[in-house]
């Protein structure tokens, strides 16, 4: 049983990359206790977590029934769960996370607008907070603090962003954030000068209801990076 001092958290996507940091942060934590590790790789089931990720044993073993572990979770207190998982399965694991009483706090990206929507919606009949984090970085906040700074000053804009070639989504759920943030501050962007013709279609990138450009670039090896 968890003590009462301590935060139940559980961990969907365990085994991936962002994951396993989360994992560690946990194991750490004096505040935070590890209720859950999920993952849907069947190779996995059944191990150590802790072992998995190449970290010390945590006597919690890798499960693929997330329904299970958030009740398990929920009744040790007032659980936490953590989303590092994918665009396709991540509104229903919020959705069952509330449902169960767990408070979500979501990292994966490709959420609608219509789906974060439904979800605060859902979360606020059910009385229980629910975070949607593009982008956990301090560095990123800055930047689209300087953005809207700049917005000030700038009629013309666009966001490159760059990730490794196995991120499902794109663009990026920074890039549709920081858009969203300079649109709120200023109601359009790069009014056209010339009557552009792409003679390879997207080459000039997505473009938002504002104007923004967002380009997206996917490659091995590459960290996350927005400019």
């Amino acid at each position: 049983m968890t003590s009462q001092a301590t935060i139940p958290v559980v961990v969907n996507g365990a085994c991936g990359k962002m994951g396993r940091e989360v994992i560690k942060a946990v194991a750490q934590a004096e505040d935070m206790t590890l209720a859950g590790a999920i993952d849907k790789k069947p190779d996995l089931v059944g191990q150590d977590i802790g072992e998995v990720i190449g970290y010390q044993p945590l006597e919690v073993p890798v499960m693929n029934d997330l329904e299970a572990t958030l009740v398990m979770a929920q009744s040790q207190g007032q659980a936490v769960m953590v989303d590092f998982t994918h665009p396709d399965t991540v509104y229903e694991s919020v959705r069952a996370a509330i449902a169960y009483g767990v408070r979500p706090v979501v990292g994966t990206t490709g959420l609608s607008p219509e789906q974060i929507r439904d979800l605060a919606e859902f979360a606020d009949k059910a009385s229980i907070g629910c975070l949607v984090v593009p982008n956990f970085s301090i560095g990123v906040v800055l930047m689209q603090q300087a953005a809207l700074q700049a917005a000030q000053y700038f009629d013309h804009v666009e966001i490159i962003e760059l990730h490794h070639n196995q991120k499902a989504d794109a663009p990026s759920g920074t890039a549709v954030q920081t858009a969203q943030m300079l649109t709120e501050a200023k109601k359009r962007f790069n009014a056209p000068l010339v009557a552009e013709t792409e003679t390879i279609q997207g080459a000039r990138g997505g473009q938002t209801p504002a104007g923004i450009h967002i380009h997206s670039v996917r490659l091995p090896g590459l960290i996350a990076h927005q400019e």
